[in-house]
């Protein structure tokens, strides 16, 4: 495959090498967020975010596979339940203000040749240029890394003769309405692919197909890159059907293992079955249908994954009587996620529109142990594997801080929409959500803010958290000025639930934990202005 794409890549260059520049056109977007978060995250240091603090240590799960990933990210046994969140009255506020800048260029070319460069910035206040006004010596300054190339492809229409459109080089991918692929991880934070993408477009049927590297380890391993390949096809039947179908695969191959020893260890952990990792291979199948009909709209997002998952399972380390070893035989197999939302639009003024909605990403939590597990010397882990949500945007509980990374969880929500003017659009949305796979701690005594484990030695004895993560309430107003510059205000409050104190692996596709030290009431509120030209 890759040689092929070399050979296109080639015929390409070689066809457009004697096209003539026909028009150039330059654009952008400048966008500030100034945003506010109380109640929620951990104390941190500036420039850094919240930092991670240890809500059960490795030793209080001595026979039990917990397979944290923040504790891994931070070369921590990955037994530590860790997290980001207090969800107390202790904390600071977090209040800080975002500056994102694009600019882009596009050159049109004869024989339908098109060439895309888009610059970009992400800035927050006070953290870049000259801060020290006491000394003058400012060491804040981060030059380095101010200004990345966003975008920057070929594209040739109608390419050999065809209705296809062909892009080459770094490029943005969003599909749908970003359930599984989008071009931010925030609203101001923007990310791209290094891609070959093929859209084949005739009438009310498209087609995309694409080969994208999000990890290059050449030559440190002959395969151990990291691929995101996918079809997208779309076909519009009528305003009241459109249908879309597609099938996306991750492959990871990068090595995974659990320990490096001589030719002895190795041949008797392949003797047993232990460390013995194959390629991430993660492909989900899904489907999105939605359409609007006499003041209806509705719209259905469902996508299935299976695969392995020895990218997640290597985490899920578990004593034995030969040492510590992850699951692997950890798949993405029976993994759901939907989004499935219906509306109506009322005929009369400001056309107000009351939607009810749901989502559901399937999660497990095998972190616990049974009795006979327990006594089992030889017991192997069995990793913890929940809907792996991809690229996504979609943030259905910003207070909880989802940012499209929350996953083995479920919602229910609803609310209104109106239009009291033509500039002014607003959004009142109430909703719930649960964990799906909960948490098991040890049975323990907690006194204020601090949890004891009674007897950790006797893991299999737990209590289980509560999924109950809260009552959300969200008010978004926006006011487009022009049709180049928009505000934006967002206001949202959490009645939190037990399961905000008691914690569950929600966050990271379900391989980070979401638990603090109390269930307060958490808010968060940011104002935000878009510019484009």
């Amino acid at each position: 495959m890759r040689t092929w794409l070399s050979v296109v890549v080639v015929l390409l260059l070689l066809g457009t090498a004697y096209a003539e520049l026909q028009n150039v056109t330059v654009g952008g977007i400048i966008e500030t967020r100034f945003r506010y978060i109380l109640d929620s995250f951990n104390q941190g240091q500036v420039g850094f975010g919240p930092t991670p603090e240890i809500r059960g240590l490795a030793g209080w799960f001595p026979h039990r596979p917990i397979g944290d990933a923040t504790a891994a990210q931070l070369r921590l046994d990955p037994r530590n339940v860790i997290s980001l969140l207090d969800w107390s009255k202790h904390t600071n506020t977090w209040a800080f203000a975002e500056l994102a800048t694009s600019v882009n260029v596009r050159a049109d070319f004869t024989d339908e040749v098109t060439s895309f460069i888009e610059f970009y910035s992400f800035d927050i206040w006070g953290q870049d240029f000259r801060s020290d006004y006491i000394t003058g010596v400012d060491r804040r300054a981060n030059t380095t890394d101010d200004v990345e190339v966003l975008q920057s492809y070929i594209e040739t229409n109608n390419t050999f003769g065809l209705p296809v459109r062909l892009r080459i080089g770094r490029q943005c991918l969003q599909f749908g309405k970003n359930f599984l692929i989008a071009e931010k991880t925030t609203p101001t934070q923007r990310f791209s692919f290094d891609a070959v993408r093929a859209t084949y477009q005739q009438d009310k049927l498209t087609i995309d197909a694409w080969w994208s590297k999000l990890a290059d380890n050449s030559p440190l391993e002959e395969d151990g890159d990291v691929d995101f390949y996918g079809v997208y096809g779309t076909y519009a039947f009528s305003d009241a059907v459109n249908a879309s179908a597609y099938w996306l695969l991750v492959r990871d191959a990068r090595a995974q293992f659990d320990t490096q020893g001589g030719w002895i260890q190795e041949w008797l952990e392949d003797v047993i079955g232990l460390d013995d990792y194959d390629p991430t291979t993660l492909h989900t199948v899904g489907g999105r249908l939605w359409g609007k009909f006499s003041g209806f709209d509705y719209n259905v997002d469902a996508a299935y994954q299976f695969g392995n998952a020895s990218v997640t399972g290597v985490n899920f380390k578990q004593p034995s009587l030969w040492g510590f070893y992850g699951d692997d035989d950890a798949e993405y197999d029976g993994n759901w996620g939907a989004d499935v939302e219906v509306g109506y639009t009322l005929d009369i003024t400001w056309k107000p529109r009351l939607f009810l909605g749901g989502v559901y990403f399937s999660g497990e939590d095998n972190r616990d142990v049974s009795f006979l597990e327990w006594l089992n010397p030889l017991d192997k882990p069995q990793a913890s594997v929940s809907f792996n949500r991809l690229f996504s945007d979609l943030n259905y509980a910003p207070v909880l801080q989802d940012n499209g990374e929350m996953s083995n969880f479920k919602q229910i929500r609803g609310g209104v929409t109106v239009t009291p003017t033509e500039k002014l659009w607003i959004m009142l949305r109430l909703q719930n959500m649960w964990a799906n796979g909960t948490f098991d701690w040890p049975v323990n005594w907690r006194v204020g803010r601090f949890r004891w484990p009674l007897a950790p030695i006797f893991d299999f004895w737990t209590q289980e958290s509560d999924d109950n993560m809260g009552f959300h309430a969200d008010t978004i107003i926006r006011y487009t000025y022009n049709s180049n510059l928009t505000f934006i205000v967002y206001y949202g409050h959490l009645w939190a639930g037990d399961a905000v104190r008691d914690g569950n692996y929600v966050l990271g596709f379900g391989n980070q934990f979401h638990g603090g030290v109390a269930k307060e009431d958490a808010d968060y509120t940011f104002f935000w202005s878009i510019l484009k030209f």
